[in-house]
């Protein structure tokens, strides 16, 4: 077992490096696996918020998952469900139903406890101020137009720190206008991972996955054809599963404790080291 442990993680070394090196992209924090944090580090904060958010930050994430949707006036907010009647007993109905104004007056942090009672839906602008230069973002295209997201990437300047989650359509959209962003699709099953890479020009370089769909012989095809694969796990029990697979990023609902494991010496020697210091180890110097 050791053995095809030791394997797994001396195979996925190259791909890793080069992908990093083609897409300028930093690097993992820690052993040389993504770190996502699931709607921001959520256990015992309210999801898809700036507290969420700042606490991934503060584990050294590499990457948020931000899932983002349009308000009826064309504002970009962080928002996971459709509707916001399980976030709050303020309102019911879908975001697109809401202006700014109204989405901000909704409090959804009550429902996780009290001392959140003054915890807001941000607006992407918020998020992108928040994470740059500290963190990667995983953009979940719930409900949003290609052209509004790449407008909002631009502003920011993270084109290459902004992992883009949507249909192929829009990423080859994405693709004619931003050859510098990172279109990340999802092929679903392994059948389909060969034709989605190719659907892209380039072909991708970056591919996300589940476990319900993800496999060894998924990952090594991934790393054959030089792109490197971010699951989201079911469970902390996939981890040395993942490990094994020589999976580059996992996505999980407990950043802390997949850190915790991935720093593990035992864990450490089965993979193969980051190509480089991140760039975002430290805070950007003041300005």
């Amino acid at each position: 077992m050791l053995l095809a442990l030791l394997t797994a993680a001396l195979l996925t070394a190259e791909p890793l490096d080069s992908v990093v090196r083609d897409l300028g992209m930093a690097p993992p924090r820690h052993g040389g696996v993504y770190v996502v944090a699931h709607r921001g580090a959520h256990l015992g904060i309210p999801e898809n918020t700036l507290a969420a958010y700042k606490k991934a930050i503060e584990l050294s994430c590499d990457f948020i998952e931000v899932d983002v949707r349009t308000t009826k006036d064309g504002r970009l907010v962080s928002m996971h469900n459709s509707t916001v009647d399980a976030y709050t007993k303020d309102a019911k109905g879908p975001v697109r139903n809401f202006t700014l104004a109204e989405i901000k007056a909704l409090d959804i942090g009550s429902r996780i406890g009290p001392e959140w009672r003054d915890e807001r839906i941000p607006t992407m602008d918020e998020v992108f101020d928040l994470c740059k230069g500290k963190i990667g973002i995983y953009l979940d295209m719930k409900d949003v137009s290609t052209a509004d997201m790449l407008a909002m990437v631009r502003k920011h300047g993270m084109e290459r720190r902004a992992l883009w989650y949507t249909g192929i359509r829009q990423q080859k959209e994405m693709q004619k206008l931003c050859s510098e962003c990172l279109p990340m699709p999802d092929p679903g099953p392994n059948e389909n991972l060969e034709t989605t890479i190719s659907a892209l020009t380039p072909p991708a370089r970056i591919i996300a996955s589940v476990m319900k769909f993800c496999s060894q012989s998924f990952v090594e095809t991934a790393h054959a054809r030089g792109a490197i694969v971010i699951t989201d796990e079911s469970s902390p029990d996939d981890w040395p599963k993942m490990i094994e697979w020589g999976m580059d990023g996992i996505q999980t609902d407990d950043p802390a404790k997949l850190i915790e494991y991935l720093d593990t010496p035992q864990t450490l020697k089965l993979r193969p080291a980051s190509p480089a210091p991140s760039p975002f180890a430290q805070p950007p110097a003041a300005r």
